[in-house]
Order: C-alpha cells, then structure tokens, then sequence
C-alpha cells in the first residue's frame, strides 16, 4: 500500500442521550413545526364545503345530543350552569384531548417514512399537533365564550375573571395528552395491538369523566378513586374558572400535578430509547 494514501474512517452514533429534551434544538426547527401544524390544520378541512367550521359542527351536536339525552330523558342535573354550558365546556376539553392523544401516539407510525431519510428532532411531530390541536379549541372557545357572555347578560349567571387563567389550563392539558401520546407511540412501535385498545379505552374514559354528569352524581364511596383520573381535575377547574364552584381539593391537584410531573418525564426517557432503533420495527 502507498504510504500516501490515507484511510479515512467514519462512524456515525447516535447523538441523543437517554433523556434529551433540547429546547434550543426544537427552537432551531421552529420552521418545521410551523410547516407541521399548518400541514395538520389545512389537511382537515381541505376540499370541504364549511372548512374551519367543521370544527365547530361536532362539538356542537354532541352537546345537543347530550342535552337531549342526559338533561331531558335520563333528567340528569347540572345545577346552576346551563346545561349547555356544562355539556359544550366538557365535549370541547374531551375533543382536544382525545384528538391530541390520538395523533401523538401515531407519532412513529404515521411519519417513518419522513424519520428513515432525513434527521430533525423527533418531538417536532408530537408538539405540531399538540398546537394544531390548540387552534381547534381556540375556534371552540370562542364560540363557548359567546355562549358564556349571552347567559351572564341574560340570566343570573356570574361573569368569573378566573377565565383569564384558561391558558394554563390549556397548556397543563397539552401536556397530558402529549405525554399520553407520545408514550403509546412509543409502545405502538413494537405492540401494534395498542392502537386498537386506545381507540376502545378512549370511549370508556370519557364516561369515566365528567363530561356527560357533573362531580356531585359520582358516589362519595368511589370519590377518592374517581380522583384518579387525569382529566377529572381539568374538567373540574375550567368549570371552576367560568362558573365558580367545584368539589375538587387542593390535594387532589397537587396529587395530579405529581403525576403529570412523573408522566411527562417518563414518556420523554421511553421516547428517546425507542427513537434509536425504531426504524428497525415500524
């Protein structure tokens, strides 16, 4: 051999540590993720008679239904919150959420094909639809808050300032169907079964939330347990916000906020361990 060749020897690894969540990183790709919520807003009501108003035609008939339903037949109460109030505030969370989830955790699935050729922080995709998801609901609530403003005028309704809060709240409830999602994603890759359960689970949970009832019909020996569920805290303090009552204690938010805390980081770790070799499997 010459000696004036040279060899030259390149090995590439993964950069991502077992728990990466760069900011900097994702901020550089801030473009991407404007290109991906843009994407994700215009695909649903692309080529469509009503466009973004479809996203108010759902939320409208569900509550209509449940008025129906669970307020003229069943004779459920909702106490002092108009019942279209109360059936509107909880279809439109539960829409955001469970629409939230379901994309997220297609996160590996429905873009591998983009993740085998080209590299950009994974966590673009679950974060566009997290806030595309978000311009859904800001359409929603200000139909909501129309509603809101017509029953404080013309009835005895009290306007609650706490509503300027609902930003926080939204963001708390990103967070949740983020982690949700990205962690089914993650286990989506090698157990495909999951995505048939999450569509069947997703139906049980919303009956398992104050959506259709309010807190006070849930029996006071299965109260504690029904405080267990992640959306019953959300629910409650956007009810809270706009109409200033709720059996929900501060324990019961801080017990929450521990969990959305060990969730979050969770889903990030078993997100990035998957990331490095799920090609190999989707």
């Amino acid at each position: 051999m010459n000696n004036s060749e040279t060899k030259f020897e390149t090995i590439i690894t993964s950069q991502s540590r077992f728990f990466s969540f760069n900011f900097k990183e994702l901020w550089t790709y801030k473009d991407l993720i404007y290109f991906f919520v843009k994407r994700d807003f215009v695909a649903v009501y692309k080529q469509t008679i009503l466009g973004p108003l479809w996203y108010l035609v759902q939320p409208i008939v569900t509550s209509f239904v449940m008025i129906l339903v669970f307020t003229k037949i069943a004779r459920l109460d909702t106490g002092l919150i108009p019942p279209v109030l109360f059936y509107f505030s909880g279809n439109m969370l539960w829409m955001y959420f469970a629409d939230n989830l379901i994309r997220t955790s297609d996160t590996f699935i429905t873009n591998s094909s983009i993740f085998g050729k080209v590299y950009f922080p994974r966590l673009t995709a679950p974060i566009s639809s997290a806030l595309s998801g978000m311009i859904s609901f800001v359409i929603q609530y200000f139909l909501f808050f129309c509603i809101y403003l017509y029953y404080c005028f013309s009835s005895n309704l009290e306007f609650k300032y706490y509503i300027f809060f609902t930003p926080f709240l939204l963001i708390y409830l990103a967070v949740l169907s983020f982690s949700f999602g990205i962690l089914i994603s993650a286990l989506t890759t090698k157990y495909r079964d999951l995505k048939f359960v999450l569509k069947f689970g997703l139906q049980l949970w919303m009956y398992a939330s104050p959506i259709a009832y309010s807190l006070e019909q849930v029996p006071n020996k299965y109260l504690s347990i029904y405080m267990f569920n992640p959306l019953v805290p959300v629910i409650e303090i956007f009810r809270f916000f706009h109409f200033g009552y709720t059996l929900l204690s501060p324990i019961h938010l801080i017990a929450n906020l521990v969990f959305l805390t060990i969730l979050f980081f969770g889903s990030i770790l078993l997100f990035n361990k998957v990331e490095r070799s799920f090609i190999d499997s989707v």
